[in-house]
């Protein structure tokens, strides 16, 4: 491994700290350090979107699917990275994360409840990351969810 390589693995590794941070804080605008312009996302593993080079409505679409969670928690492990050339990597990285939803006292969904309502996703983000004048950023991103402990509290009827 060149010197070169070696700062390539941190920063990627770096780029998918700053993804699991965008998310957690809502800091949508922070996501544009994230992807290129024609990223492609796919969260269909958990119930989620896939569009195929439409990164500014994915964001749109993260905006608004992740509104209803007031905490979420990326863990994130170390990243397998594979380059395939000098400009494009393949990273997986291995994610758990702890999120909430509000409650009523009842137990039941509310999006103006005071409780919370704890549950844990994990599984993989499978990552192409691409070498752009503005450093790594990915260009795809593809959500595997591996389990889910817990799950949303049930709705009213």
């Amino acid at each position: 491994m060149n010197q070169q390589e070696v700062f390539d693995r941190i920063e990627i590794e770096q780029l998918i700290v700053r993804y699991t941070l965008a998310i957690d804080r809502k800091d949508w605008e922070s996501l544009d350090l994230v992807f290129t312009p024609d990223a492609t996302l796919d969260y269909s593993s958990s119930g989620g979107a896939h569009a195929t080079g439409l990164y500014p409505a994915m964001k749109i679409w993260l905006q608004n699917a992740l509104a209803m969670f007031p905490l979420t928690q990326h863990l994130v492990g170390k990243s397998l990275i594979d380059f395939d050339g000098p400009d494009v990597a393949n990273a997986t990285t291995l994610f758990h994360n702890p999120m909430a939803v509000p409650k009523d006292a009842e137990g039941f969904f509310d999006a103006g409840g005071t409780g919370r309502h704890m549950f844990v996703v994990g599984g993989w983000y499978h990552d192409t990351c691409v070498r752009t004048e503005a450093g790594w950023r990915i260009s795809v991103k593809n959500e595997e969810q591996g389990y889910m402990d817990g799950g949303f509290p049930p709705f009213r009827s």
